[in-house]
């Protein structure tokens, strides 16, 4: 399973860890992926979401409605 929202899109980012010496090396900042359940109601079903924690708030806010709509749009299948 790869670490990206469906909703927002927020995917691992990186940067540098940093030893006690000063020295670099590569590291993965991974972002809070959540499995979520959704009733969507105009398809009488239910669809199983991949969501960081601001796609959730951001579902909570505009509706599963819309928030599918959104992932649709984008060319997502769901």
């Amino acid at each position: 399973m790869s670490a990206h929202c469906q909703l927002t899109g927020r995917s691992p980012a990186f940067g540098n860890r940093i030893s006690h010496s000063h020295r670099r090396t590569r590291r993965r900042f991974n972002p809070n992926i959540q499995h979520k359940r959704y009733w969507l109601p105009s398809e009488n079903r239910f669809v199983r979401l991949t969501l960081s924690a601001r796609g959730i708030k951001t579902v909570d806010a505009i509706g599963i409605e819309r928030a599918v709509a959104r992932i649709r749009a984008r060319g997502e299948k769901i």
